[in-house]
């Protein structure tokens, strides 16, 4: 498991928008929902 990865799911737990999250992360939204799908 990557930290990036964990520090993604952090931010979208903190914030709970993962829209939201992608734009201040500066990832698009279906490629953090990849990610944080791929933790499960």
């Amino acid at each position: 498991m990557e930290p990036r990865v964990l520090k993604y799911f952090l931010a979208i737990a903190r914030e709970q928008s993962i829209s939201g999250d992608a734009e201040s992360l500066h990832i698009s939204q279906p490629t953090l929902s990849r990610q944080i799908c791929d933790l499960l």
